[in-house]
């Protein structure tokens, strides 16, 4: 709509149409309520924190952004319906709100980051390193751009963070877990258990007799909602980024082998040494130390003499950079097993000997000329994305589909013909055409047909999509999913005689009767596990069962269904074992680190909830809704 306006006003007839547009949406204000607008909290805010606005599109941005990230943790993207009912979208905004909270605080308390922190704290950041192990530039910018960042997004972002930090590291400061509270703790995570347990499978189910017509019929209608066809949406969407594009972006071997020279050294093996080192405080000792290894004393023996391990005086296999530039240019030019005369270094006089010389390799083209031209291809396709882009925008803007827009562009057009909000097509497979990370399916549904969608960031570049067509849910009849029915209707068979069957043997064993006669009775093993912890899962027994026996008394009994195994496991808790705690243990300290953190952001979240109540906290729930897709 945005782009149709902009174009339209364009030329002298345009503008003066959209003159009056204007002033009918000017009265329209004065009617429905400007002074909304003017107090700062309209439709477009999602939240206020004192004199901090959270608008819909930054949050939107957030939101969408850490929707994606999940997707691309999980493999596949995350529907509104998935995030409201894992509870992400509120999580979502009272991190946004407790951000902005301190983002107040901060402003009020006058701190500040100056740009040279910053810039060394990005440039530190280990995520942004090359194969040098140094700040790369190109990795830190295709990283950022990965995960939808510009790069003046990412630095203010950093910036923001970098005073969250001075304001929750002072909260959080000198906070010590109480002795008594370590105490319980640690006895709580290392009691251990043992049980003997009988699983109860299918063959203990007995035979199940196949349906009749009516029953099946019954059973479908009372559980006919389990059954029913999602929406499903035919979406047509066009990818524009660098990788997209690099893929058809032919270069030469001319442009590729001047890359490759400029960057020759940085991809050239370099020589290293197996060096050894002594540091003298003077040029008089470090000499007289230099004839006595001339006669004979090895370079061991005269680091023992001055109290250095082997550790000390060697420093291993390295390359001349990776040295003091006295001391590298004096090692590199000895040969193997030569010892140099004294070097005047930074930290002293020192002596080096050469032990071993492993020789560089110089890089070949052939080998990186595959990695050259796909780093210049991608270099061109940024700049490609930026024109068709725009070319983009100017179609869609002329009301083009994107089919259309992508077919005169020379783009390649992907057509769904139907997905559910899940991202599987009627087949019940995942649809497999949609990139990795790519979240257009919950966009989708929540557009609708006809509507001009704003283009998803996606890789540094765009992604265009228009929902063609919607087949709404609706009730399959049993013929369509007769199979389903049945197989559906079999588990819960099973599962009904196997629980009861399971409750009989708990009541005999209540009663006094014995595990493994009641496992013989019914063609069953007895089977054991001991020294498992709350937090174990051994091999033989699941989470669940491991959390039951820790709900059960010694020599108590108990039953549990097998999570999604279709089996019961019947048990008895055999041994109960408090073992001793060790403070000096590596599991203790771990305890009491992540305890200090549990305080710590304790201490934080009541800080930050203090805060906003002073300061005064206020949430379009319209607009949160509207983001979220909660008002489908």
């Amino acid at each position: 709509m945005l782009r149709g306006m902009r174009k339209a006003s364009s030329n002298w007839v345009g503008k003066t149409i959209m003159a009056v547009v204007m002033g009918v949406l000017i009265i329209s204000f004065g009617i429905w309520g400007i002074a909304d607008i003017f107090r700062g909290f309209g439709q477009s805010t999602v939240a206020k924190v004192g004199h901090t606005e959270i608008s819909l599109n930054e949050f939107r941005q957030i939101y969408t952004d850490r929707l994606q990230q999940i997707g691309r943790q999980f493999g596949r993207p995350l529907t509104p319906e998935q995030a409201r009912a894992f509870g992400l979208d509120r999580q979502v905004l009272q991190q946004t709100i407790a951000e902005a909270a301190l983002d107040e605080n901060a402003r009020r308390l006058g701190l500040g980051q100056s740009d040279e922190q910053i810039r060394q704290l990005i440039m530190n950041d280990p995520n942004f390193n090359g194969v040098d192990g140094k700040f790369d530039a190109n990795r830190f910018q295709s990283l950022i751009r990965n995960f939808g960042y510009t790069e003046q997004r990412y630095v203010a972002e950093q910036r923001k963070v970098a005073l969250r930090r001075q304001i929750t590291g002072t909260i959080g400061a000198g906070l010590e877990p109480p002795k008594a509270m370590l105490d319980v703790a640690t006895r709580f995570q290392n009691e251990q258990r043992a049980i003997e347990f009988v699983r109860l499978d299918t063959a203990q189910a007995g035979t199940i007799e196949a349906p009749s017509p009516e029953a099946l019929a019954a059973y479908f209608e009372d559980h006919k909602v389990q059954f029913r066809a999602p929406e499903y949406r035919k979406i047509v969407f066009a990818v524009i980024s660098p990788e997209e594009i690099a893929k058809w972006s032919d270069v030469s071997d001319d442009d590729a082998k001047k890359l490759f020279d400029q960057r020759k050294d940085q991809l050239s093996t370099p020589e290293k040494r197996q060096i050894h080192q002594i540091v003298f405080p003077n040029a008089a000792d470090a000499q007289a130390a230099r004839e006595r290894l001339a006669g004979g004393l090895s370079f061991e023996d005269l680091g023992k003499e001055r109290g250095l391990s082997a550790t000390d005086v060697d420093l291993g296999l390295v390359a001349k950079s990776a040295l003091e530039s006295a001391v590298g240019d004096a090692a590199f030019a000895l040969a193997a097993g030569e010892v140099s005369q004294p070097i005047q270094g930074r930290l002293g006089v020192s002596i080096v000997k050469v032990d071993k010389i492993e020789p560089g390799a110089e890089a070949d083209y052939a080998k990186f000329a595959g990695d050259v031209k796909r780093q210049i291809a991608t270099e061109r396709a940024r700049v490609k994305v930026g024109e068709l882009r725009d070319k983009m925008e100017d179609e869609r803007g002329a009301g083009t589909s994107v089919a259309d827009a992508a077919q005169k562009l020379g783009l390649t057009a992907v057509t769904i013909d139907a997905v559910d909000r899940s991202g599987r097509a009627p087949n019940g497979q995942t649809v497999a055409n949609i990139p990795q990370g790519l979240d257009v399916v919950s966009q989708a549904f929540n557009s609708d047909v006809g509507v001009d969608n704003d283009p998803i960031s996606f890789k540094g570049g765009y992604v265009w999509y228009d929902v063609v067509a919607i087949t709404p849910s609706r009730d399959r009849n049993l013929d369509e999913v007769r199979d389903q029915v049945e197989a559906r209707w079999r588990q819960d068979q099973i599962a009904t005689k196997l629980k009861a069957k399971a409750t009989e043997m708990v009541q005999k064993l209540e009663q006094g009767g014995r595990l493994a006669d009641e496992a013989a009775a019914i063609n069953a093993k007895v089977e054991t596990a001991s020294g498992f912890k709350r937090d174990d899962t051994p091999a033989s027994v699941p989470a669940n069962i491991v959390a039951a026996a820790f709900r059960t008394a010694k020599d108590g009994v108990g039953q549990a269904p097998v999570t999604g195994g279709g089996e019961v496991i019947v048990y008895r808790v055999t041994d109960i074992v408090d073992p001793a705690a060790d403070t000096a243990s590596d599991a203790v300290k771990k305890l009491k680190d992540s305890t200090d953190r549990s305080l710590t952001d304790e201490q934080v979240a009541s800080y930050v909830n203090k805060l906003e109540a002073d300061i005064g906290t206020t949430i379009n729930q319209a607009a949160f809704a509207q983001v979220t897709g909660a008002n489908q």
